[in-house]
């Protein structure tokens, strides 16, 4: 063992130290880990660096921007709704329909942010329902996990797994290549959980996240405007477009409430709608060239001052003057210079028109006025508080379009008109240049920390290569396994890899394992993509604990699950997804059976 070796292996030690530790961050640690490097000499500045250049890096930033797209125009949210109404009332339906549902969300975004979009529509859903969330949230997780496994990009492990096979001369893997394991352990993981899921605790479970600070929903009026897309549209195509997150109480023409229209009348410019909706509907609506929000039509030339008009939340206090008034007979227009776009009430009744609403203590009013004039109303005795209007806009118009180039990027990459970082980067540039997301929160989508833990952990395995340490390790994995079948050695890389992903991240892992994987491959002489590939799959799909994978973390409270609840479910359906991976791993690659026997 020379020098380089003994430097790497003990800036190793001290990397895995930090990583387990997590005294901490991890792309602390990462940076750390590629400065030491360098320090010693055991990389040079080209080799170092080289990670934020790479495919893998640049491949999870761009999948990070078009998952917020996808969110911000209201697809994910929509595809959260139709699983909850596709479940049914069952129990096993439920879990028959979330599972692959989620797995094919994850297959393009990270599993994540679906696993934190689904863990309030599941919780929801199970609870308005009567059933345990604790039985459906464990399945949501897996599934989500799982998920990534049908494309190459939905996991760092497998970008990065791809990376090493190109730099090494010895394959390559195309966004596909990975995907009939993916449908193999789908298929066999539903059936499992729908057995499985009679092990599962059945316990209350927590308020998911922050949803037990969510208001219900907030009474308003929408205009249709002159002109727009939605004038003579009958009002069904309207309630399609809008979704569940609205309710319509009335529908006034001509001034006068109407009774006698039906889901096919068509819809006048001058109708006002007269409905519940989410706070984020609210904030999404005057968005809308179709639509527009009654009041602000009427009064908004009354909005004047300095700043950007904005919503914000006015809270009315105890004893307040505006107790038991209307907000025609205040004329809060013309005396504040905002406009009471919508009201918020936690019970008791409300007129049908949002003007003849008699205020009480505690209602929350939804003012639409510029920063200025706010300012002034914050001080007023009238009102409690003055705080930011909790709803996040929609752009809902955008949805097609964002669909459209998520479709444009997947097939650029899959038949490889592009080279998958240069499709996915068009993918992300393109949702950000037609205002699918807005480029301040494109930046914010991206988790920095993933992608300077991808861009420093790189150099790590370009060391482990560079210095012939994995060439090291795997000659004595080598003396051990050199008599058994490919199988067995296919289920070994994937068990230690399952074991040490337990504590480090499924990049890291990869980027530690894969190296040894590719070595031991070219020892045995055999083909070295399905031992990096089993090697990937072993740090990404082994659910045996909570702190293996950070969705499962998610889940934990919700769900009021205990450690021993995964192991007692994930020890089983690890051992299963194993013996499935290196199965179809060598089918795939090495020229083995399809079908026992």
């Amino acid at each position: 063992m020379d020098l380089h070796q003994i430097l790497f292996l003990l800036i190793l030690a001290g990397s895995l130290y930090l990583f387990v530790s997590e005294r901490l961050r991890v792309d602390v640690t990462a940076m750390l880990t590629l400065l030491a490097l360098v320090l010693t000499g055991v990389l040079d500045s080209k080799q170092a660096l080289s990670g934020f250049a790479s495919e893998p890096a640049i491949i999870v930033a761009a999948v990070f921007v078009i998952s917020g797209a996808l969110a911000a125009t209201g697809i994910t949210e929509r595809l959260g709704q139709w699983i909850g109404r596709a479940a049914g009332q069952r129990e096993w339906r439920a879990v028959l329909v979330i599972m692959p549902a989620v797995a094919a969300l994850s297959s393009f975004t990270h599993h994540v942010m679906v696993t934190a979009m689904m863990l309030p529509i599941v919780t929801r859903f199970a609870q308005a329902r009567g059933l345990s969330p604790s039985k459906l949230l464990m399945p949501m997780s897996l599934a989500a996990s799982l998920g990534t496994t049908l494309t190459l990009v939905s996991a760092p492990a497998f970008l990065l797994a791809a990376d090493l096979l190109e730099r090494s001369g010895s394959g390559e893997l195309h966004i596909f290549s990975i995907t009939p394991i993916g449908l193999a352990l789908v298929a066999i993981s539903i059936p499992y959980m729908m057995v499985a899921r009679w092990l599962l605790p059945h316990r209350a479970g927590q308020a998911a996240g922050d949803d037990w600070m969510q208001l219900g929903s907030y009474r308003t009026e929408l205009r249709i405007v002159e002109g727009g897309r939605w004038s003579t549209r009958p009002l069904a195509e309207l309630r399609r477009a809008l979704g569940g997150s609205f309710k319509l109480h009335g529908w006034m023409r001509d001034g006068h409430v109407r009774r006698d229209l039906v889901d096919g009348s068509p819809l006048i410019a001058g109708d006002v709608l007269l409905v519940e909706t989410s706070a984020d509907a609210l904030a999404s609506l005057h968005d809308d060239p179709g639509l527009d929000l009654n009041a602000l039509a009427r009064f908004e030339s009354h909005v004047d001052g300095d700043g950007e008009p904005q919503l914000v939340q006015a809270l009315v206090a105890p004893a307040s003057e505006f107790i038991g008034r209307s907000i025609r007979e205040l004329d809060f227009a013309r005396r504040f210079h905002a406009v009471v776009a919508g009201l918020w009430r936690r019970r008791g009744p409300q007129s049908l028109r949002l003007a003849d609403v008699r205020l009480r203590e505690g209602d929350l009013l939804v003012l639409f006025g510029r920063a200025s004039r706010l300012a002034e109303l914050a001080s007023h005795h009238g009102f409690l508080m003055l705080m930011p209007f909790g709803g996040e806009a929609k752009r809902r118009l955008r949805a097609p379009l964002a669909l459209a180039i998520l479709a444009a990027t997947v097939v650029a990459a899959a038949t490889e008109w592009l080279a998958a970082p240069l499709a996915f980067l068009f993918g992300a540039v393109a949702m950000v240049a037609t205002r699918c997301v807005d480029v301040d929160r494109a930046y914010r989508e991206i988790d920095v920390r993933v992608f300077v833990m991808i861009a420093g952990v790189i150099p790590l395995g370009v060391a482990m290569e560079s210095t012939g340490t994995a060439q090291l390790l795997a000659n004595g994995l080598l003396r051990v396994v050199a008599d058994w079948p490919a199988l067995a050695v296919l289920l070994v890389m994937f068990g230690v890899a399952a074991l040490l992903t337990q504590i480090l991240s499924d990049g890291a892992t990869t980027v530690l394992l894969a190296p040894v994987a590719l070595n031991l491959a070219h020892g045995l002489h055999l083909a070295p993509t399905p031992f990096v590939v089993c090697t990937a799959l072993g740090a990404v799909v082994a659910f045996l604990t909570p702190i293996g994978h950070h969705g499962n973390l998610l889940i934990l409270g919700p769900g009021q699950y205990r450690f021993g609840d995964f192991l007692k479910i994930g020890l089983p359906l690890t051992v299963l997804i194993a013996l499935v991976c290196a199965w179809m791993a060598r089918w795939l690659w090495l020229g083995g059976p399809l079908l026992p026997g």
